[in-house]
């Protein structure tokens, strides 16, 4: 009985060990420490360039490919090496990334693109056809955004918004869909400031926005650029004032 017993636990014993080091790169990652320096802080970009840039990376084994999104640029590359839950990364103009994966984590290494940044497995699984990035985006959309919030100065004043993780939104002016702008053409119009895109059917402009806390703030969004020059956002006379039930 006492030898069965012991020939349990070893197995037991053994059987963890197994699965905590065969572990499985495959699959989406996101970058969760983003989305939640997002939520804390007062800027969304500039709170979430403190655990970035790359917002998600996409893992195929099999393909013996790998890509990451930075919310604005798309990475791809090959799979050169891959052992121990380790992988190194190629991309075309000479340059790697280290990846390796420890239980519920995967860690991309400093290297010249950026510093040590950490992701893990996104709680909600998207369709497989879903674009680049699409994962980072419904979390983030889920934790910065999500719940009630209702209008108490503006257009609407006393009613409910609520934005839903796949960029819909109701009661907010009558428009239907919303984007948060994370990187790239947006970001450097708004410059310091943080810009949505507010659309109605299909039809939209940038506003820029501010949160603090329970409560956002939404402005016009003016263009202080000349005719022939790149548009620079800023915020003009502020359209809404929403506070989070």
């Amino acid at each position: 009985m006492r030898r069965a017993l012991a020939l349990t636990l070893l197995a037991a014993l053994v059987s963890g060990c197994a699965s905590h080091t065969d572990v499985n790169p495959d699959g989406i990652w996101i970058n969760q420490n983003a989305i939640d320096a997002a939520v804390k802080g007062s800027n969304m970009r500039e709170a979430m360039l403190s655990s970035g840039p790359n917002l998600e990376w996409q893992v195929d084994t099999k393909a013996g490919q790998a890509s990451f999104s930075n919310g604005f640029e798309l990475g791809e590359g090959k799979i050169i090496e891959s052992k121990a839950g380790k992988l190194r990364i190629e991309f075309y103009g000479n340059f790697f990334e280290d990846l390796s994966i420890d239980g519920s984590q995967l860690t991309q290494a400093a290297s010249e693109s950026g510093p040590e940044q950490r992701f893990v497995k996104p709680k909600v699984s998207l369709a497989a056809d879903a674009p680049p990035g699409s994962s980072f985006e419904h979390a983030l959309y889920s934790a910065y955004l999500g719940g009630k919030w209702t209008i108490v100065s503006g257009d609407g004043q006393g009613s409910s918004v609520q934005f839903s993780p796949d960029g819909r939104v109701q009661g907010l002016g009558g428009n239907d869909r919303y984007a948060l702008c994370l990187a790239g053409d947006c970001a450097a119009m708004s410059g310091e400031y943080d810009s949505m895109w507010l659309e109605r059917a299909e039809q939209g402009a940038p506003w820029i926005f501010a949160r603090k806390g329970q409560q956002l703030e939404i402005f016009q969004a003016i263009n202080t650029a000349e005719a022939d020059e790149m548009p620079q956002l800023r915020p003009g006379q502020r359209r809404w004032l929403l506070e989070q039930q």
